[in-house]
């Protein structure tokens, strides 16, 4: 075990800038949290259903997903995580996983021991309210996921997920000019949403011809951002960000 490159943990720190102030004396306490690297290919476990990890993962490069798996194999993805992001926060309290957390795409993950981050919300209160903000987020997030899935159209839920992912990837200075990396095939906008492949590829293909956007290899690019938040009855409150972007 090693204590954290700069450049990993103040991924974190910016993360928690999205949604809260961060003092001197809490930034300096989260980049004295040790961390162990780790690198993963794409689509390969980091946590299963039923484990009881010891550690939290800090996505440092890549993008990840959480997911459940049915019997007959469907797979339904639950939400995706980005840089920054610490997607199994909640095994800190909860000691069984009760869903798996893959990478998306190749990662490199820091993951910190439960111990390190029990002890730095004990002496540092701001940082557990922030870490505590975090979790609420992420819950606003999944309402927001279960209304897209359970009442808006097809047209409306891959909208909605592309404004998300944008704001999101925005926030963490990784994205611009409405362009951003979008690292989910068609494939995993269906199990996203709920739809077929075939469904997800008509749409896109609608989008497209409208010239709301554009969706080539692994880069999204919206053109018409107005449009598409209307189209996608976008509200980003939702999000919490401190850091707002215009449109």
């Amino acid at each position: 075990m090693s204590f954290a490159a700069g450049a990993d943990i103040s991924l974190l720190i910016r993360k928690l800038e999205t949604i809260i102030t961060v003092s001197d004396a809490e930034r300096h306490a989260i980049e004295r949290l040790p961390v162990m690297r780790r690198q993963l290919g794409a689509h390969q476990d980091i946590v299963r259903d039923g484990d009881q990890p010891t550690q939290c993962c800090l996505l440092i490069e890549g993008w990840a997903f959480r997911y459940k798996l049915l019997d007959e194999g469907k797979r339904q993805i639950l939400s995706v995580h980005i840089p920054g992001d610490i997607p199994d926060l909640q095994s800190l309290h909860l000691p069984v996983m009760d869903h798996n957390l893959s990478s998306l795409t190749a990662c490199t993950l820091a993951f910190i021991p439960h111990d390190a981050l029990l002890d730095l919300t004990r002496n540092h209160p701001g940082v557990t309210a922030a870490l505590w903000r975090d979790t609420l987020v992420d819950a606003a997030i999944f309402r927001e996921w279960m209304t897209n899935i359970g009442r808006r159209s097809t047209l409306g839920r891959i909208t909605h997920l592309f404004c998300e992912l944008y704001l999101k990837l925005e926030a963490m200075d990784l994205a611009r000019d409405h362009s951003c990396e979008m690292a989910l095939t068609q494939s995993d906008i269906a199990d996203a949403i709920g739809v077929s492949n075939v469904h997800v590829n008509r749409v896109l293909q609608e989008l497209r011809g409208q010239g709301l956007l554009t969706l080539q290899g692994q880069r999204l690019v919206i053109h018409d951002w107005n449009e598409l938040t209307k189209r996608a009855e976008f509200d980003p409150a939702y999000l919490h960000q401190e850091r707002r972007p215009s449109p």
